[in-house]
C-alpha cells in the first residue's frame, strides 16, 4: 500500500505541472476562445531564460521570478508583433490558430539557434530532500509543485474575480465587440493574457526540467497532458484545469501498478491514457467537467 501512496504522490507532483500548463492554456482560451498550440514552446523558451539567469549566478527562486517577468514580456511581445496583426481572434479564429502552430515551429527553432541542442541541467526548486508521510518518502519537489499550483490558483481566482483587469478579460472573452464599445481596451487585455500564459510556462518548465533536462523538446510531451487536463476539466475553467491536471497525473502514474498488462501497455504507449480520457470526455461531456456549456440562439 505504501508503494501505491508513493505513486499517488508522484502523480500529484507531475499532475501539478500539467495543471500549470493547463492554466496557461485556459488563460488564452478565456481571452480568445482558441487553443494556443505554442503554449508548450513558450514555456520551454521561458524555462531557458530561467536557466540562463541561474547560470549567471542568480539563486534559482530569484531566477524563476526573473524568468516569469521576462516570460510575461515575451508573451506580450509575441501577441503585439505576431498575433495581433493577423486580426481579431474572434473574427478570424482559423488564422490565429495557424499562427500559433507557426509559433510552435518558430520558437522551437529559435531556442535551438540561441541555446543549441545540448541538454542543460537545472536544480530542483525545493531541493533533493524527502519528507516522511505515512511511512513513505515523498520528495519535497513534488510537494512544492502542488503548493505552488495552489498559490497560482488562488492568484488567478483573485485576478479574475476581484480586479478590474480580470473583469475586463472576462468581458472580452464573452463579447469583445460590446467590451470595446464600453471602453475596455481589448488589445491590451489580450496582450496581458498572452503575457500571463508565458509567465505560467516558466513555472511549469522550472518544475519539469530537473526530471528531464532543459532542452528544446522539454514541453512536447507535457503539453499533450496539459491538453488532456483542460479537455477533462473544461477549456474555460481554472478549477477544471487544476482538477484535470492532477487527475491526469495520478492516473498515468498509479494505474499501471494494478495491472501488469496495463503497465506494459503504458510503458510502450505513455500517452494512451491521456488520449483515451480525451476521447471519452469529448463523447460524453464535450465542455468538460467544469466547463461552461454554450447555448446559441438560432
Amino acid at each position: 500500500m505504501s508503494e501505491v501512496f508513493n505513486l499517488f504522490m508522484i502523480g500529484l507532483g507531475n499532475g501539478a505541472i500539467y495543471s500549470m500548463i493547463a492554466l496557461g492554456l485556459v488563460v488564452i482560451y478565456r481571452s480568445t476562445g482558441l487553443l494556443n498550440f505554442a503554449q508548450g514552446e513558450m514555456a520551454m523558451f521561458t524555462t531557458f531564460l530561467v536557466w540562463t539567469l541561474s547560470e549567471l549566478g542568480w539563486p534559482l527562486p530569484l531566477a524563476l521570478l526573473g524568468g516569469m517577468v521576462l516570460g510575461f514580456l515575451v508573451g506580450a511581445l509575441v501577441h503585439q508583433v505576431i498575433v495581433r496583426p493577423v486580426g481579431d481572434p474572434h473574427e478570424k479564429p482559423l488564422a490565429v490558430v495557424i499562427v500559433t502552430i507557426g509559433l510552435y515551429l518558430g520558437i522551437h527553432a529559435l531556442a535551438k539557434l540561441i541555446w543549441g541542442t545540448t541538454d542543460q541541467d537545472l536544480d530542483k526548486l525545493f531541493g533533493g530532500g524527502q519528507v516522511d508521510l505515512f511511512g513513505t518518502k515523498v520528495a519535497w519537489q513534488k510537494l512544492g509543485a502542488v503548493f505552488v499550483l495552489g498559490i497560482e490558483a488562488l492568484v488567478f481566482y483573485f485576478i479574475f474575480q476581484k480586479t478590474k483587469i480580470g473583469l475586463a478579460m472576462r468581458a472580452v472573452a464573452s463579447n469583445p465587440e460590446s467590451a470595446g464599445l464600453v471602453g475596455v481596451p481589448v488589445t491590451k487585455v489580450l496582450m496581458i493574457g498572452w503575457g500571463l500564459a508565458a509567465a505560467l510556462g516558466a513555472v511549469a518548465g522550472t518544475f519539469l526540467a530537473p526530471s528531464s533536462a532543459v532542452s528544446p523538446n522539454l514541453m512536447q510531451l507535457a503539453l499533450i497532458y496539459g491538453f488532456a487536463a483542460i479537455t477533462l476539466g473544461g477549456f474555460d475553467s481554472f478549477v477544471g484545469a487544476v482538477v484535470g491536471g492532477l487527475t491526469i497525473g495520478v492516473l498515468t502514474d498509479v494505474l499501471p501498478y494494478f495491472d501488469d498488462n496495463l503497465g506494459d501497455f503504458a510503458s510502450k504507449m505513455p500517452l494512451a491514457p491521456a488520449f483515451i480520457l480525451i476521447l471519452i470526455v469529448l463523447l460524453i461531456r464535450p465542455q468538460g467537467l467544469f466547463g461552461t456549456k454554450r447555448v446559441e440562439r438560432v
